[in-house]
């Protein structure tokens, strides 16, 4: 099982932000969108992440005068990548060690596409079921 499977299932879609605009448009974006982070592009590079919670960070240390600032002034910069070759098993490991919940998936060092947390726990119970039904039909024709 490999990321390029999910993204297959899910599709390739990204919704990115161009660096450059404010922390009020990426936190609409987050709201208007119902998602939990956005990658930071210039062009189809990656340049940074920002999610709900640096957006609440933000809004606790600095108050509301941060909606008004660059982006990059909350995002993280040092982003943690996968590519479609990674396998699922890696991802999750990568995503607990490092406790992160969003990783964008980079081809040839362009945003192809994005892997959430949900959409691993997804794979794994449908890759699951499928064994549990393999196991049960094996054992029904014993």
């Amino acid at each position: 099982m490999n990321v390029g499977r999910i993204l297959d299932q899910k599709g390739n879609d990204v919704i990115a932000q161009e660096a450059g605009c404010t922390v009020l448009e990426v936190a609409k974006l987050l709201g208007e969108r119902r998602i939990g982070a956005v990658p930071v592009t210039k062009g189809r590079k990656l340049v940074g992440i920002i999610s709900e919670r640096d957006v609440m960070r933000g809004l606790a240390i600095r108050g509301g005068g941060v909606l008004a600032d660059d982006i990059s002034t909350l995002m993280t910069k040092s982003v943690f990548t996968c590519t479609r070759d990674d396998s699922v098993q890696h991802l999750m490991a990568m995503m607990t060690e490092r406790r992160i919940r969003h990783v964008p998936v980079l081809e040839k060092g362009e945003l192809v596409g994005m892997i959430s947390i949900g959409d691993v726990v997804k794979e794994r119970m449908q890759e699951t079921e499928q064994e549990a039904a393999a196991l049960k039909e094996y054992i029904a024709s014993a």
